[in-house]
């Protein structure tokens, strides 16, 4: 079985970033780009805003796993990073999918190797693996059922109570599920290193300075943030919290660019976002979502690349678990329809 997902990148002699007139109004060339390919831009809540504003669609993992599936475009343009990519090959293997940028990886995927995590399944025969969705298409194909931030608890509350339960990659996420649903989970030792970045001094020093502001936090955090957090979620259930709620303040603990969806709907509201270690470091954002930017997304409708390129037998192999995921969540709504 060849078991490689790779990325083809522009082909020799396509257009690079310095070749960019610099008075080309590039969201009107994506917006023409777009329509000429028949393509859809589906961008995270971790994008820098300008994407997001582009974006046909902007949501959390589950949100665009879904769409992904959905979508009659002809040609998926993921501002994410590969993981999501791949999943959108995946579940729409007949369309081109394009990503901005090639090296936009995960410090999660990278911690969780498939050969490692094969033998890991294999010293715990009679579990059930059940893979946070941010791994590769192999370790997928590896697994029994993928599941999101938004998914997870309510997916394992569906395996039944005498199955042990295997948990990979993120072992913050993991150990805040087995706490939630009560199960019993072997946790694999991955971490985010934006969530692992949090600092529980820092957030103690700016409750302390904002006593009226509500913690809405990433269940990637450690612990030394989630036991503050008066809201723990996926980055779509921390959106509806702040957006939702009756407080104007709100400190949050996860990659600060999705404020940018919380100041466009609550603009009357403040959101402050929670520094790395040393209070001032930019290390809460993440460096693989960075890597794409506007001229990036520009290129790659133009050079129809970087492409995912998916062997099939990993494809049939890597969609079994997501097929599960997308079937054990028909009961979580989806996000409502808008561009950002």
């Amino acid at each position: 079985m060849n078991q490689i997902a790779t990325i083809a990148e522009a082909a020799p002699g396509a257009m690079s970033e310095m070749q960019i007139d610099p008075t080309l109004d590039l969201e009107a060339e994506i917006a023409r780009l777009k329509k000429e390919k028949n393509a859809i831009i589906l961008a995270h809540y971790y994008q820098d805003g300008e994407i997001q504003d582009l974006a046909d669609f902007v949501g959390d993992s589950l949100d665009l796993s879904r769409k992904a599936a959905e979508t009659d475009a002809d040609v998926i343009v993921f501002c994410g990073v590969r993981f999501m990519a791949e999943v959108a090959k995946i579940l729409s293997p007949n369309k081109t999918v394009l990503l901005p940028d090639s090296k936009a990886g995960c410090s999660l995927e990278d911690s969780c190797q498939p050969e490692p995590f094969r033998k890991f399944r294999e010293q715990h025969p009679d579990h059930v693996s059940v893979t946070y969705i941010n791994c590769s298409a192999e370790v997928k194909a590896a697994s029994d059922i993928i599941v999101t931030s938004s998914n997870a608890a309510e997916i394992i509350d569906q395996i039944p109570l005498d199955k042990p339960i295997l948990w990979a990659p993120d072992r913050h996420l993991g150990t805040y599920l087995a706490k939630k649903t009560g199960r019993d989970m072997t946790l694999w030792n991955g971490s985010c290193i934006v969530h692992e970045q949090f600092s529980e001094r820092e957030l103690i020093r700016l409750k302390t300075q904002n006593p009226d502001a509500k913690i809405a936090a990433h269940p990637e955090c450690h612990d030394g943030i989630l036991k503050h957090a008066d809201h723990i979620g996926s980055t779509r259930a921390i959106l509806e919290y702040v957006i939702n709620g009756p407080d104007q303040k709100y400190l949050i603990a996860t990659e600060p660019h999705i404020i940018h969806q919380m100041e466009k709907a609550a603009p009357h509201k403040e959101f402050i976002p929670v520094p790395g270690a040393d209070g001032s470091c930019a290390c809460n954002n993440c460096p693989f979502m960075e890597l794409n930017t506007l001229e990036k997304l520009y290129l790659c409708l133009v050079n129809n690349g970087p492409q995912i390129i998916m062997p099939e037998d990993l494809r049939v192999a890597a969609v079994k678990p997501l097929e599960r995921m997308l079937e054990m969540s028909k009961g979580i709504p989806l996000k409502k329809e808008n561009a950002a």
